[in-house]
């Protein structure tokens, strides 16, 4: 048997998608018709797109073209729910998502159901040899359908944000951020440095990864000094207090334009709630709480992150100075379960970091991390043929890259090389901002 198809024994691919599927469900749970349905801005989509699309990617790209005589649950979802790939069709437009009000929430169950029965079917019946060549892309969806999870967490957030009434996603009060005293000090925050020197980027072929992921190559980082942990809420509240987004010395002009355009005056959801500068409060799954000093920033720009680097006389790490620190960090942190059975005993908020032995902490979990780095192919980087090849490659352009993770990405989700991109004028995704520095010594 060959390490391919060790890694892809069916049993095991089976029972993993059957999970990843079971926690869009959970996930969904908590949510009327009505909530499902709504579309707050045309960067969001609803609850039930992502389910369908979700669906339609496995339903496209393996029952279609492996399942001999398999027939379409409905010959209209491949244009209602196909997202940007062009090679197979025309699509609904993005923008008018919220105005599909049928097919009903209910539908799209049915839906879901007769694609997991179909797939569970074909999983069992295929031979090895088919199950070799279609795996990896069954691996893909299950990651795709991961990635909208969080896409689907983040959206509706958004979503019940504009709601007044009733606006709680999760009842359960995140522990970070009550008002309760800690038990442990927020580290302080530090810089740790590295060496740098020719570095290895990239994934390698024995774990799953996307393809701007690879090919692995080398890069020359020079010494820099990396921050221990994320910045916290209080951190920012400062920057806020010193006038920080009413400084144009802080911020790139694209960035100044935005933040005059937008009138922002601090992350997204927080509000001001009386004529103390202190007394902010934030808008969370848990509804509107006050906000924790010690918890990480969320909801931040590009542009707010590297004005707020360089008000701390800092900057953002570039995304391979991240990674060459990351891969020497265990992956552990506030992640979500991969269990639908104990999703929802998971805070669905940051963490405030805690006193560690390691120099490095917050990798993963918690929030994104903004990085210096555009989006962009690697080295010898070639999309895969087909409207498989759209999943990455046509984005590199004008986005900016976010590593780490956030307490939304599922733990089997995370790796070192996983590169997030979005534009530098986006925040309603779980982003925050950890800092880095150069050091007085570079290569010669």
């Amino acid at each position: 048997m060959t390490a391919t198809m060790v890694r892809y024994d069916k049993d095991h691919l089976l029972a993993s998608l059957q999970r990843v599927r079971a926690i869009t469900e959970a996930l969904a749970t908590p949510l009327s018709d009505e909530d499902q349905c709504v579309q707050s801005m045309p960067d969001a989509s609803p609850t039930k797109w992502h389910r369908a699309h979700t669906t339609w990617f496995f339903e496209t790209f393996v029952l279609v073209p492996e399942v001999s005589g398999y027939r379409r649950f409905h010959d209209d979802y491949n244009f209602l729910f196909n997202s940007y790939y062009d090679a197979v069709g025309k699509r609904h437009a993005r923008h008018e998502r919220g105005l599909l009000t049928r097919p009903s929430s209910n539908e799209i169950a049915r839906y879901r159901g007769y694609v997991d029965a179909a797939l569970e079917t074909f999983l069992s019946d295929t031979s090895p040899r088919v199950l070799a060549r279609i795996a990896p892309i069954i691996e893909l969806g299950m990651h795709h359908e991961q990635q909208h999870q969080e896409l689907l967490l983040m959206d509706i957030k958004h979503a019940l944000s504009r709601n007044s009434h009733s606006n709680t996603y999760c009842e359960t009060p995140a522990p970070a951020e009550t008002s309760a005293p800690r038990a442990e000090p927020t580290p302080a925050l530090e810089f740790a440095t590295h060496p740098g020197g020719i570095v290895d980027i990239g994934a390698t072929e024995n774990q799953f990864a996307f393809d701007n992921e690879t090919p692995i190559h080398t890069a020359l980082v020079q010494p820099f000094a990396l921050a221990n942990r994320l910045i916290t809420n209080g951190e920012w509240k400062a920057f806020v207090a010193d006038d920080g987004y009413a400084r144009a010395d802080l911020w790139l002009s694209d960035g100044w334009r935005a933040t005059n355009s937008h009138n922002w005056n601090a992350p997204l959801y927080w509000e001001i709630e009386s004529a103390d500068p202190n007394e902010w409060t934030m808008f969370s799954l848990h509804g509107t709480m006050p906000i924790s000093n010690d918890a990480p920033v969320t909801h931040v720009s590009y542009y707010e992150a590297d004005a707020f680097a360089r008000w701390s006389n800092a900057r953002l790490a570039t995304e391979f100075e991240w990674e060459s620190v990351a891969n020497s960090q265990p992956i552990e942190g506030n992640l979500a379960a991969d269990d639908p059975t104990t999703l929802f005993s998971r805070a669905f908020a940051t963490q405030a970091a805690t006193q560690a032995a390691s120099a490095t902490s917050q990798m993963f979990g918690d929030a994104w991390e903004w990085t210096a780095s555009s989006y962009s192919p690697y080295p010898r980087f070639a999309p895969a043929a087909g409207a498989i090849g759209e999943y990455n490659g046509k984005f590199m352009s004008n986005q900016m890259v976010l590593r780490g993770g956030s307490f939304a990405t599922p733990l089997s989700h995370i790796r070192a090389t996983y590169r997030n991109f979005f534009y530098p004028n986006q925040r309603w995704m779980f982003s925050g901002v950890r800092l880095a520095r150069d050091t007085e010594t570079g290569l010669q």
